[in-house]
């Protein structure tokens, strides 16, 4: 009803930011801002920065305002929760709204705080945090109020996470600054050290969601892209195969599943067994690789399974996380 205070989950991740309220997404965009260097004022955000991205003048900068999913700039980050939340509220609010904000698992109480002072430099009247495979666990329904073990993989583009939990927290959990991101650096030092070809990180990022895998497919995708040649300089046209992005990506798949072992590794056997009876739940951009599925279940001996929701489903977590605080109050960070 508009006038009144609002309540919004935000899920806000070094990709992209989603928001929603009561169960429905209300705006999902790249965490991405243009801004004019001199004036300091924003021009553009979201998707529409996205495609500025390599595009643009000197007079424009194109920023990641959150690196390795915590904030590099504070005030670009305060600045663009301000905007979205103007945008999801209305012009009818009367009340500041109450929001739960998603951050990483296994970050410094000084980068909590940040987060903190942004979601209520942002016009909040109560900000309250959560960890992101707690939310992610809540928006995909898991049973986690129970004394069984539930294991959750979430694959972002800043940070790769991996958790148990139980009884309404966290009982093993780890994480590592390397997430899509990654993958899209790999997949350009190959470029430049087989083709001698240089490309950009939206160029890598389509070859990764066009013709990426983990596994060998039975289907073989090619994709011709343009890239710089490094010795002369001019442009060259080269295509690559899923065979090659497989290549590519050995080493930050590598890295996911020793992720996964140090996590396994420190949980209780009690757990361990009601993991390997439910399996593990994949979440994240970085689960819709094709095969991630098949790569996970055979690297680690468990079961791994795509959430239905897999880039929502934090967002999703976080709102219902807000009006179960009171239950979930041990297991959320304090400020």
């Amino acid at each position: 009803m508009p006038g009144l205070s609002k309540e919004f989950g935000i899920d806000l991740g070094t990709m992209n930011t989603v928001i929603a309220e009561a169960g429905q997404i209300l705006l999902q965009e790249p965490t991405v801002v243009a801004i004019l260097t001199d004036e300091l004022k924003m021009v553009e955000w979201g998707q529409a920065a996205k495609d500025m991205v390599g595009r643009v003048p000197e007079s424009i900068e194109v920023v990641r305002p959150l690196v390795h999913g915590v904030i590099a700039d504070f005030e670009v980050t305060e600045k663009l929760l301000q905007y979205l939340i103007r945008k999801v509220s209305g012009s009818m609010l009367l009340f500041r709204p109450k929001l739960m904000i998603s951050i990483p698992y296994g970050i410094t109480s000084v980068e909590q705080r940040a987060v903190h002072e942004a979601g209520l430099g942002s016009g909040a009247r109560e900000v309250y945090l959560i960890h992101q495979p707690l939310a992610a666990a809540l928006g995909v329904d898991l049973p986690i109020s129970t004394p069984s073990g539930n294991m959750l993989i979430c694959l972002g583009g800043g940070t790769n996470q991996v958790a148990v939990l139980a009884m309404n927290g966290i009982v093993s959990a780890d994480s590592s600054r390397t997430g899509g991101l990654a993958m899209d650096e790999a997949i350009i030092a190959y470029v430049r050290k087989k083709f001698g070809v240089i490309i950009g990180q939206p160029t890598a990022e389509q070859l990764k969601i066009r013709i990426g895998a983990a596994v060998p497919q039975d289907q073989q995708y090619s994709m011709e892209i343009q890239g710089q040649d490094q010795v002369t300089g001019l442009p060259r046209a080269i295509t690559l195969t899923t065979d090659d992005i497989i290549e590519a990506l050995q080493e930050p798949l590598a890295e996911i599943v020793a992720l996964n072992k140090r996590v396994l590794e420190k949980t209780p056997p009690e757990l361990i067994s009601d993991i390997i009876d439910r399996g593990v739940a994949m979440c994240g951009g970085g689960a819709l690789l094709r095969g991630m599925d098949k790569f996970l279940t055979k690297s680690l001996g468990i079961p791994a399974y795509l959430v239905d929701n897999p880039t929502t489903c934090t967002a999703e977590g976080v709102i219902k996380g807000l009006a179960l605080r009171e239950a979930l109050r041990r297991s959320l960070p304090a400020i």
